[in-house]
């Protein structure tokens, strides 16, 4: 049994007029399922910041490239990141109860790649050809990140084919001096120079 709160649903009361209004309204017809192709094709023009979020220690250090995180609040500090529930990360992060997302900077293709699978590198040899240091909760962060952003798994929504992740910040380490940012769009990693 895993420790995380699930929100798979939630119930929704409505007063007797907002009932009442909402019966009025016609049954309209599901709206059309999109292509998936064509939202794939969408996302890559989305440029974003790339990070690498990792699980577990020793031998069962895991770890993926992502471009799905954020802040979700600052008080209390939360991150969100979502990972595909197929990946060897997921299961590691449920049973560790904690992930660390390191932000990269322009420079770390090579990390990037690794973590995104490209070589077909598994569990701690993505590690390899990079400091890490090892944070509160036990993961591991990249020493030479812009910032490396320490959780512990507070809550978990699983959707699909992924999962939500909502972590508790429990520690923040800034990386030193202006460097520019590793971003992701059009299918390519792309080192931006600092501003």
């Amino acid at each position: 049994m895993a420790a995380y709160r699930s929100s798979l649903a939630t119930t929704v009361r409505l007063d007797p007029l907002e009932a009442a209004a909402m019966s009025l309204t016609p049954d309209l017809p599901p709206p059309p399922v999109a292509d998936a192709g064509l939202l794939k094709q969408a996302m890559r023009r989305l440029v974003g910041g790339v990070v690498v979020v990792t699980a577990g220690s020793g031998e069962d250090r895991v770890g993926l490239t992502a471009t799905s995180a954020v802040s979700l609040s600052v008080d209390p500090p939360t991150m969100l990141v979502c990972v595909n529930r197929a990946s060897s990360t997921w299961p590691v992060i449920v049973k560790r109860q904690h992930f660390c997302v390191s932000i990269l900077a322009s420079g770390h293709r090579p990390v990037a790649e690794r973590f995104a699978g490209i070589g077909a590198l598994r569990g701690p040899a993505r590690y390899a050809g990079a400091d890490w240091t090892t944070m509160a909760s036990g993961a591991s962060g990249l020493t030479e990140a812009q910032a490396i952003i320490d959780c512990d798994l507070e809550e978990v929504i699983e959707r699909h084919s992924h999962a939500i992740l909502l972590g508790a910040v429990r520690e923040v380490r800034l990386g030193g001096g202006e460097t520019g940012a590793l971003v992701y769009g059009g299918g390519s990693f792309i080192d931006l120079s600092p501003p």
